[in-house]
């Protein structure tokens, strides 16, 4: 399966969430009966990329996709050295709630594809409603190694998840370099 050239917002109309298999139960349900209605509902948006061809029903499949929402934390989850500087109340934060690739091309770099543009969309949207951080909540030992080779630190345990985060100043330098260059 060979991919798109742009990460597009989910149009159920558009786009196959029924043959999304990224080899994760809960990635799979949120794509296939969530994200749409988190959309409507106006809780967070999921940004696809779709395949370059179209399923025999004109509908395209999902190479990989991310959802991205605000949120917040508590300014003590943080490092000593960054909560000192911080009130002393909740911290703006964006999370990359959801982050998968269809297991069918999985190894070919697409995790790291979704995850910068996921990312430079989130640095995108800093320009006009700040946050302090990106953070991520992951299903697993797998997801935390793959963060954790971008740049994000564990921040805390997360119902039972292990929350990562990337400083915004951080996200700013991997943007701003190659927009310099």
């Amino acid at each position: 399966m060979s991919w798109a050239k742009e990460f597009v917002e989910l149009d159920k109309k558009v786009h196959d969430r029924s043959s999304f298999d990224s080899g994760e139960d809960e990635r799979n349900d949120f794509i296939r009966t969530k994200a749409a209605k988190h959309m409507a509902a106006g809780i967070s948006r999921t940004m696809v990329l779709p395949a370059a061809s179209p399923l025999p029903d004109d509908k395209y499949p999902i190479c990989s996709f991310y959802t991205i929402a605000p949120s917040q934390i508590e300014r003590q989850t943080l490092p000593a050295a960054l909560a000192k500087k911080l009130p002393h109340y909740p911290v703006p934060v964006f999370l990359i709630a959801q982050l998968a690739v269809h297991a069918e091309i999985k190894g070919q770099g697409l995790g790291k594809i979704t995850l910068i543009k996921a990312l430079e969309h989130l640095w995108s949207v800093h320009a006009y409603m700040r946050a302090y951080a990106v953070v991520v909540d992951c299903l697993n030992q797998v997801a935390q190694d793959f963060y954790a080779k971008f740049g994000f630190e564990i921040l805390c345990d997360n119902n039972g998840k292990t929350r990562m985060f990337m400083p915004m100043s951080t996200v700013g330098q991997l943007f701003e370099e190659e927009g310099g260059a």
